[in-house]
């Protein structure tokens, strides 16, 4: 078995990575190999492993992903620090639950006909910095709407608690393959009218974007990437995923209670 371990550099991460790589050294078969790993364990938080996601992309189909957290708990993360050992043990002693989650596969167009490829785990938004953003926007080549405001954000189920919850949007279960839109700060008057509310689209469906600006701002997962010249921003559900070994798996809506209201042991 081929491993890496991705962290941040927390004091409290490091210990974590020592101790994890410690047990790892005393299994056999166990291989770290950085390039082409099978398995990528994340030690940090869910940016821990996005940035793990981004640096594997390419690998996507062959590695599983294993997240132990250091801080607060995370959507993407099952373990904590201190169960280092028990993960470990159900690793090489278990049958993991595999979880797989839909990618957002992000296609940009350049007015000389060129096109850029991008993979998102979370979410793409489209931002003017200094100025408000205009842009026709449509689903299946058909103009939905004409859009004038701060910008729009394309997001996946997973990232549907991040950046999309804070624009109003939906939190969608993880095993829902949709896209979501939501608008950021729309304006509407007599020339641009938008329907100001978040939409969730069926996987097969894709959302483009043409900007009426000859330059803006696209994040993809939050890394900012400047734009010039671009025709058009396809938005669809990828045929990729990001696959999860899972022990003892939260429950997800868990994971949002804990997250957004509070620990509550309340059962029915």
């Amino acid at each position: 078995m081929r491993i890496t371990i991705a962290h941040n550099t927390n004091q409290e991460t490091l210990k974590v990575v020592a101790h994890l790589r410690k047990l790892l050294e005393t299994k056999e078969g166990v291989v770290f190999d950085a390039k082409y790993p099978d398995v990528v364990i994340t030690v940090g938080g869910d940016g821990t492993l996005i940035n793990a996601f981004h640096r594997y992309e390419n690998q996507i189909s062959s590695i599983r992903f294993i997240g132990i957290h250091t801080g607060h708990l995370g959507f993407y993360t099952d373990w904590r620090g201190p169960e280092v050992d028990k993960m470990v043990d159900a690793l090489f002693l278990r049958e993991p639950e595999s979880a797989s989650y839909p990618l957002l596969e992000v296609e940009l167009l350049t007015e000389a006909n060129e096109k850029k490829h991008f993979l998102a785990l979370n979410e793409s938004a489209v931002k003017r910095i200094s100025h408000t953003l205009e842009a026709k926007v449509y689903i299946d080549d058909q103009l939905f709407e004409n859009f004038r405001g701060d910008g729009l954000c394309i997001s996946t189920p997973t990232g549907s608690t991040g950046y999309n919850k804070s624009l109003g949007g939906a939190v969608i279960h993880p095993r829902l393959k949709a896209l979501q839109m939501a608008e950021i700060a729309s304006i509407n008057n007599s020339i641009f009218r938008s329907l100001s509310s978040p939409i969730v689209l069926a996987p097969q469906q894709c959302v483009t974007i043409v900007p009426n600006a000859d330059h803006f701002v696209m994040t993809i997962d939050g890394r900012r990437i400047n734009i010039r010249n671009a025709k058009k921003i396809n938005y669809r559900i990828s045929t990729k995923e990001i696959h999860f070994d899972r022990f003892g798996h939260t429950h997800f809506w868990s994971r949002v209670q804990s997250a957004f209201i509070g620990d509550n042991d309340d059962t029915i």
